[in-house]
């Protein structure tokens, strides 16, 4: 059987756009949110934080309650 038979095509990802993603990386939050990655991370590490969702290791930021906060807050 020859090589190219035996390959299957790769699957891309489908592309969604941050402001119709539920959740966001922590660098897509900062690119959204024009806040530093390190600031966000900061944030997301304090307890009961409102707007961190953790999968296991990997932290996601939930963008509605991400907003929520920075409607709220008046200095980071």
């Amino acid at each position: 059987m020859s090589r190219e038979l035996e390959e299957k095509p790769k699957r891309e990802k489908p592309s969604v756009q941050i402001k119709d993603k539920l959740n966001l990386t922590i660098e897509e939050a900062a690119a959204y949110s024009n806040i530093g990655i390190n600031r966000i991370d900061v944030l997301a590490k304090q307890p009961n934080c409102p707007f961190v969702l953790y999968i296991g290791r990997k932290k996601l930021i939930k963008r509605k309650e991400f907003e929520k906060y920075l409607e709220k807050v008046i200095e980071l």
